[in-house]
């Protein structure tokens, strides 16, 4: 499915009707996952061109956040992902945020803008191919993956990702050997 205007306001939509009731009613926390499936790898660009494999950092705990620039909630959440990542030792967790169907252009506008640097990576995935390959149901959503690539947290909707029960969670995986 390539995410374009049509698909996009179908997409907020859905959030806004079906989804973001549900989140507003549950604990800003991140859901467990019944069965830790390995996570579709993928290879996408960074804003800057660089290329980064899903695979190439197993090893590591990886936060794998889908969102866009025009998605209320993502532009809330990021700010706060930035300082949880600020937190944690680089060599054990790693943010990755998947911009759905939008190009480099727009990505580097919105950075720019927001009030905290952002500097972990954003990849493009300008055809909407790697995001039809996760169960995502509106943006922001977000997966959390063990050091062997196995997705075993969820969230849909937006968080602080810089609350001390998300920085416990993640250290608690990052524990796990």
């Amino acid at each position: 499915m390539m995410f374009n205007g049509r698909s996009a306001a179908a997409l907020l939509l859905t959030w806004f009707f079906l989804v973001s009731p549900l989140v507003a009613a549950e604990k800003q926390t991140l859901i467990p996952v019944q069965q830790r499936t390995l996570a579709p790898d993928f290879v996408l660009k960074d804003a800057e061109g660089k290329s980064h494999r899903l695979s190439d950092y197993r090893g590591k705990i990886v936060a794998l956040n889908f969102w866009a620039t025009w998605c209320p909630p993502c532009r809330r959440e990021m700010p706060s992902m930035q300082r949880l990542k600020d937190k944690m030792d680089p060599d054990q967790f790693v943010i990755l945020a998947v911009d759905v169907g939008e190009d480099d252009e727009t990505v580097f506008a919105f950075i720019f803008a927001l009030d905290v640097p952002i500097d972990y990576p954003l990849l493009l995935d300008l055809d909407g191919a790697v995001t039809d390959q996760w169960p995502i149901l509106g943006l922001p959503t977000s997966f959390v993956l063990d050091r062997s690539g196995r997705v075993v947290l969820r969230a849909v909707g937006g968080r602080l990702w810089d609350d001390p029960e998300f920085a416990q969670t993640i250290k608690s995986l990052i524990a796990e050997k």
